[in-house]
């Protein structure tokens, strides 16, 4: 079905099980936040979490976005055998992760209230999120780097170390939530600081493994940095969109839910969103696994072998997908419980989350699609996927709830709003397959052997 090789298939899985697993860390990172927090303050603390993590997403997508398109150009480069102009883009993207480190920073301080009121924080919610914010946005950099060098490991083929980092990171953040949540009684920012702390840990992990193997610079001309940057940027936008937009969703649904249900129904999407964010990385995972090998093969104009990577990175993450969906079934009941809610919120989950689960075959489609858009340099595809699902969801939750149901009809938009989503993924797919792969005229000019 996907015509690859088991040389291939072999190098596939090298890739992208590590990076599923690095993804799905990640998650339980939100998870972990909002576990000891919701545990320790109930509804309100977790209600709290939830509200303010989108900004925090913010944060660590755009240190995804730069990381990922420093290391997709890297890759291309590299494939071509030109190893200095590969590390050119590496520096921009360096530069331009330390430079959104300061803006972030300084723009989240003087915004933070007013952002999480928009958000629909109220009352003692929005106490209780104006300290998460207030700790996460001190440790900016250490999140954006955290998140932005994993990319560039994974590209230079050391997926396992990368997943080593985030690991790393991780149990950081777990030990440390006990210590801060549980045991010395520091609420939400005891929890802010253990998540600042664990990404600061990937970091020097991430660091270190890049100086060693000669990778991490800041050396890039004036002139040259301005291009690269601009091609980084280009590139990132869509990796950076695809880690915002689940985010920007929530945002959506936690707004219009606060509308129709109230704080109950904030709490319970919360654990929806907690645990179904697991499986939607890990998803993520297989799609940004095997964005490397895409763009290797790109970049070495091999299209079949390119197309035939895609093809099996479908498969997988279709497969996992129903795997998934089959354990979060099953498990549906204890949810709510995991993060501390009343009886109340969890009977919710439990009802709601079948709901969802019938669009996680779809998500899988559009997050492969999307992926394997921006990693052969097909940006404006990426992008109108990218954001399309949020769009869509804006639309559907606007018209559906007024007419036919209130609260249920915003689960329902969400549903609705994936399936138009992958959609969409497909249409845009089978035109883009039915033109001819080529190089981009930079690449072309550039590239020894080509006119």
């Amino acid at each position: 079905m996907t015509n690859m090789n088991r040389r291939d298939a072999a190098e596939f899985f090298k890739f992208v099980v590590p990076s599923i697993l690095s993804f799905a860390l990640s998650g339980v990172y939100a998870i972990v936040d909002g576990y000891f927090v919701g545990n320790r303050l109930g509804d309100a603390g977790l209600s709290a979490i939830n509200i303010a993590y989108p900004i925090v997403a913010f944060i660590q997508a755009a240190g995804t976005g730069l990381g990922m398109g420093g290391a997709i150009r890297f890759s291309i480069f590299r494939a071509q055998g030109r190893d200095d102009k590969a590390r050119e883009f590496t520096a921009a993207a360096n530069w331009l992760m330390l430079a959104a480190s300061a803006l972030l920073t300084a723009v989240i301080m003087l915004c933070a209230s007013p952002l999480l009121r928009m958000l629909g924080a109220s009352g003692d919610m929005l106490a209780l999120a104006e300290q998460y914010i207030f700790v996460v946005t001190l440790g900016t950099v250490l999140q954006i780097f955290g998140t932005g060098l994993v990319p560039l490991i994974r590209n230079i083929g050391n997926s396992s170390f990368a997943m080593i980092a985030m690991v790393a990171g991780f149990v950081t953040n777990i030990t440390l939530d006990y210590l801060f949540v549980w045991v010395l009684d520091h609420g939400v920012a005891g929890a802010a600081i253990a998540t600042v702390v664990g990404q600061g840990v990937t970091m020097v992990f991430a660091i270190a493994y890049l100086i060693r193997k000669k990778q991490f610079s800041f050396k890039i001309s004036l002139d040259r940095f301005l291009s690269a940057a601009a091609s980084v940027i280009r590139i990132g936008i869509a990796p950076f969109g695809l880690a915002m937009s689940p985010n920007i969703s929530l945002m959506i649904i936690n707004k219009f839910s606060a509308i129709y249900g109230g704080e109950a129904a904030v709490a319970c999407y919360a654990c929806i969103a907690y645990i179904l964010c697991i499986l939607d990385l890990v998803l993520q995972g297989v799609g940004d696994g095997s964005q490397p090998l895409i763009s290797k093969h790109y970049g070495a104009s091999d299209f079949p072998r390119m197309k035939a990577t895609r093809a099996f990175a479908y498969a997988f993450a279709l497969a996992l997908s129903a795997i998934g969906g089959m354990l979060m079934f099953a498990g549906r009941a204890q949810f709510g419980l995991w993060f501390g809610t009343s009886a109340q919120v969890n009977a919710e989950v439990a009802r709601i989350m079948p709901i969802f689960l019938v669009s996680v075959p779809f998500v899988a489609v559009t997050r492969i699609t999307t992926s394997a858009f921006y990693a052969s340099e097909r940006t404006s595809l990426s992008y109108i996927l990218t954001f399309a699902e949020p769009v869509f969801m804006l639309a559907l939750m606007l018209i559906l709830p007024p007419l036919l149901g209130g609260q249920i009809m915003i689960w329902w938009s969400t549903v609705l709003a994936r399936i138009l989503s992958a959609a969409l993924a497909l249409l845009l797919k089978a035109r883009a397959d039915g033109q001819d792969f080529t190089m981009p005229s930079e690449q072309i000019k550039s590239t020894p052997g080509k006119a």
